[in-house]
């Protein structure tokens, strides 16, 4: 126990968090028709918590080395619980929305500490193995999440897929307090906070400018001062981040090629990858009649092929460029996404799997490369910077492609039904709209907005891989270890998103 209790109490909060990043796909059209929920509303269950979690990562990081790592994942666990229970108990989309942000504050608190505590308790080839499960922990949560989440809204109902963290949160609780050490970083720290605040304004900004343009038009004063309040959060971030002493981000890294490339790379990766398939998923329950158990289902092409990439590249692709595998990574994205954008009226899922296929080949590739690229592309003193950068893009970018792809689908559907006939549609309302369009213009709408979607993502995906293939010409071996970072070479493989 005294060997292996702090892996497994870390793994635990690690695979609770992670899971609820997809758990909530396939139950996405029963919490529409439950709780009388919007689009924008289901959006917001989404990208409240990828959010959060963006927003709070490196701040909640720098809190740890300050408070203490264990006690601030402790607190993590404790807030996420709270929320998930909140979640489940939600009478309305709005208590749902905010309960779910509130859950990503939690996973904040987890995830920025799970890696350093196990660099603490691990040294040598206990590090290297430790590090091992807790990618192979990290990959299977993200892959189970469907599946799991479709079990769950089929039998006790969607309620559950939140409701089942708290036993698990007693556990991880329990354990770590039990088994975890308590451990610092260096003396005179201080944390960012303003700096912490400025992204979460420019993230939180960006995204719901997003979302309302979808609803509105790009020129709604909604979305116009949304995006003026994500310009001036960026501006204050920069200021903050170039006369700060301990910054969140030491901008000066990003005048590197390496680095900036992978940046790039890691910010479009989760959305060009993931953002659509909320959307996807509601378009086979709700006009195709799946049950949430095979929409699940329908996702293994993808994160069986992701998985068994992750663990060839792990094998035999130790140390190869990262420019080949994160560039050539997102090229394989894009031509799976493009792929996709085949469907029509008459269309079934199993027009998808060759895209689904090529997408997790590409997820595999990246996955368990791009946060050993940013740290390969650093000085090693600024290693975890640069890994807490890298998992901070991917969440937000992740939550800016479901906001993109979802504002892509509904200006899609207007083309063919009215604005607010396109908005019910897309948010799992099809039933209430069977009595006034006929089925065919029902299925001709929805497949048109998703190869709307797909084109996007498929295109945004092959500028980032070129835009890597570009910029990262010679780093260091993407997985080089760093000396004296616990996590030089995290095994993030993961077949669908962390959110």
């Amino acid at each position: 126990m005294r060997r292996w209790g702090p892996l497994t109490a870390v793994c635990l909060g690690t695979f609770m968090l992670l899971l609820d990043v997809t758990i909530v796909v396939v139950a996405l059209p029963d919490m529409a028709a439950a709780l009388h929920a919007s689009l924008s509303d289901l959006q917001w269950v989404v990208d409240g918590y990828a959010l959060a979690l963006a927003a709070l990562l490196l701040g909640a990081g720098a809190a740890a080395d300050i408070l203490g790592r264990r006690r601030v994942h402790v607190a993590g666990i404790v807030v996420f619980a709270a929320a998930s229970l909140l979640c489940g108990l939600a009478p309305g989309p709005g208590t749902l929305v905010a309960a779910r942000a509130v859950q990503g504050v939690g996973a904040a608190a987890m995830f920025a500490t799970t890696l350093p505590l196990l660099g603490s308790v691990y040294q040598g080839r206990r590090r290297s193995a430790a590090l091992g499960v807790w990618g192979a922990v990290s990959g299977g949560a993200a892959a189970v999440g469907p599946v799991v989440g479709g079990l769950l809204t089929a039998g006790p109902g969607w309620r559950w897929i939140f409701l089942v963290n708290l036993p698990v949160s007693v556990a991880a609780v329990w354990l770590t307090l039990r088994v975890v050490p308590e451990s610092r970083g260096p003396r005179g720290m201080r944390v960012d906070w303003a700096g912490t605040v400025a992204f979460a304004v420019f993230a939180g900004g960006l995204t719901y400018g997003v979302v309302r343009a979808g609803e509105n038009g790009w020129t709604a004063s909604a979305a116009l001062c949304a995006f003026g309040a994500a310009a001036l959060g960026l501006l204050v971030f920069v200021l903050v981040e170039r006369r700060a002493a301990h910054p969140l981000l030491d901008l000066s890294l990003l005048r590197g090629r390496a680095f900036t490339g992978v940046m790039v790379g890691a910010f479009a990766f989760s959305g060009v990858a993931f953002g659509a398939l909320p959307y996807v998923s509601i378009w086979m329950q709700t006009l195709l009649g799946m049950t949430p158990v095979r929409g699940g289902l329908t996702l293994l092409p993808m994160t069986v092929a992701a998985m068994l990439v992750a663990v060839l590249v792990g094998r035999l692709l130790h140390g190869a460029p990262a420019r080949w595998t994160v560039g050539g990574g997102l090229l394989l994205i894009g031509a799976g996404d493009l792929s996709q954008a085949v469907l029509g009226a008459g269309s079934s899922w199993t027009a998808l799997i060759p895209g689904f296929v090529l997408v997790g080949v590409g997820t595999g590739l990246v996955s368990p490369t791009v946060a050993g690229a940013a740290l390969a592309a650093v000085p090693a003193e600024r290693a975890g910077m640069a890994g807490g950068a890298v998992n901070t893009v991917r969440q937000l970018g992740y939550a800016l492609g479901v906001a993109v792809s979802g504002t892509v689908v509904t200006s899609r559907m207007a083309g063919t039904l009215p604005d607010g006939a396109a908005h019910t549609l897309a948010g799992g309302g099809a039933g209430a709209l069977r009595g006034t369009f006929a089925e065919h213009t029902l299925r001709t709408a929805f497949a048109s907005g998703l190869d709307g979607a797909l084109l996007v993502m498929g295109g945004a995906s092959v500028v980032a891989g070129v835009l890597v293939l570009v910029l990262v010409r010679a780093p260091r071996p993407a997985g080089r270890a760093v000396p004296g970072v616990p996590a030089a070479r995290p095994p993030e493989g993961s077949a669908v998103p962390r959110g």
